[in-house]
This record gives C-alpha cells, sequence and structure tokens, in this order.
C-alpha cells in the first residue's frame, strides 16, 4: 500500500472515536456511524441499509441502493455512489455507466453474475437543475457516515479483490491524497486486508469529448481490468 495512503481507516474511526456515533453536524443536517446490524447475513445488513438515515442524503434519494451479487464474490467493484437511474431502480451500474461497465467486464473476461457491486456511498447525492437531477460528489463526511456498510459487506463478502472504479472509491478507501491517474492498473494493499486495483469510474468514458478519447479510454479501462482478473486469482 502506498505509504501516504495509509492513515485513511486510522482518521475515520479517530473522527467517530472522538463523536461517538456523531461524526459531524452542520446546521440541522447530521452525519452518523451507520447502524449496521450485528450478523452474518449478508441479507439481513441489505435490508437493515434500506432505512438508513446515518447522513443528510437520505432525505433527497429515492432509497438505499445497496451492493449485489454473490456473498462469497473472488472480486468486489466499488463504484462512487449510485446515479439517478440507480436511484430509481434500486440496484448499483444500471444506467448508462453500467452499461459501459458490463461491455468492459464482459471484453475482459468478468462475468458480472459472479462479482458483488457496490458504491462507497448509498443514497443518491445531487441538485436540481432545471427538471434534472444533477450528480453531486459525495463529501468525507458522507463517506465516513456510510462506511459501516462497506465494511459490512466487505466482512461477510471476503473477496480477493477490490477494484476502486474512480476517484471517489479510490479515496474513500486510501485516503484523500490517493490519485487514480498515479495508481491505475497497478495491484495495491489496502487498508482493509484486501488487495487492490484502481481504475477510473465508467462515467468519466461518457464525459470524453470524441469519439477517439473514448475509445482511447475504454482500452485502458479494459486493461485495468484484466490487471483485476489476473490480481484476483
Amino acid at each position: 500500500m502506498p505509504k501516504n495512503y495509509c492513515g485513511t481507516m486510522e482518521t475515520y474511526r479517530l473522527m467517530i472515536e472522538q463523536s461517538g456515533r456523531k461524526i459531524a453536524q452542520a446546521g440541522d443536517n447530521v452525519w452518523m456511524l451507520a447502524p449496521v446490524p450485528d450478523t452474518t447475513s449478508l441479507a439481513k445488513v441489505a435490508a437493515a441499509s434500506k432505512s438508513c438515515t446515518a447522513c443528510p442524503l437520505y432525505k433527497n434519494a429515492t432509497q438505499t441502493v445497496f451492493g449485489e451479487g454473490p456473498k462469497h464474490a473472488t472480486m468486489m467493484l466499488l463504484g462512487e455512489q449510485p446515479g439517478d437511474y440507480e436511484d430509481v431502480a434500486g440496484k448499483p451500474f444500471v444506467g448508462p455507466a453500467g452499461k459501459i461497465l458490463n461491455r468492459a467486464l464482459e471484453e475482459s473476461g468478468i462475468d458480472r453474475a459472479e462479482v458483488y457491486v457496490t458504491n462507497a456511498v448509498k443514497h443518491f447525492k445531487w441538485e436540481p437543475r432545471g427538471k434534472r437531477r444533477i450528480h453531486q460528489k459525495p463529501s468525507s463526511r458522507d463517506i465516513a457516515a456510510c462506511r459501516p456498510w462497506l465494511e459490512a459487506e466487505l466482512r461477510l463478502v471476503e473477496p480477493h479483490l477490490l477494484v476502486c472504479l474512480g476517484s471517489t472509491a479510490g479515496q474513500a478507501v486510501f485516503g484523500p491524497a490517493f490519485r487514480v491517474t498515479k495508481e491505475r492498473g497497478k495491484v495495491l494493499e489496502s487498508p482493509f486486508g484486501k488487495k487492490a486495483v484502481a481504475t477510473v469510474h465508467p462515467s468519466s468514458l461518457l464525459r470524453q469529448p470524441n469519439e477517439e478519447s473514448r475509445e482511447r479510454e475504454y482500452k485502458l479501462f479494459v486493461a485495468d481490468l484484466r490487471v483485476a482478473v489476473k490480481a484476483a486469482k
């Protein structure tokens, strides 16, 4: 694990220890440690997440979007948060970015049905723009409040490898100094005791300015996933 990133888990835990269950407060908004039940059942943890109010994001989200996939999947894919499509459907990576992810997984030899897919934050954070709901980047408080759900998923799924999709996922695992551009495609040791590979979020491919750059970045994305395939064995 890169040395600059090793303090992340300790930082979040210190925030929590210093304030009990309360992480932060800003006006009427309060961030708390998510109430994960003490159970070995992933289904029960997922069910409990549906009523989570640990951070203010639940107020404007349609529903909690928990992870999905086999309980003992070899690989876990970690994104940032559900988007507009996921918020409505209640499932991770089912929108345009999910379609790109599915195509890239297939090309890299990964069966999506055999991997566990989740997000660092389980509620959609957005701002209105006309009739549209526009994605907002989760804050460190959002990530810290939601961390117990991710910790529970990692504990119960026990993947061999964690794939961080995008900067928020990477920073949620390795800390705010983490840069996907510097570490992508490398096999790293995460603070969770799992091997990890970081790459871009598939939504970044949708934002490329032209077809040439989209194709170039897509090939790099698939190459990173192929590294993950080898590392997960």
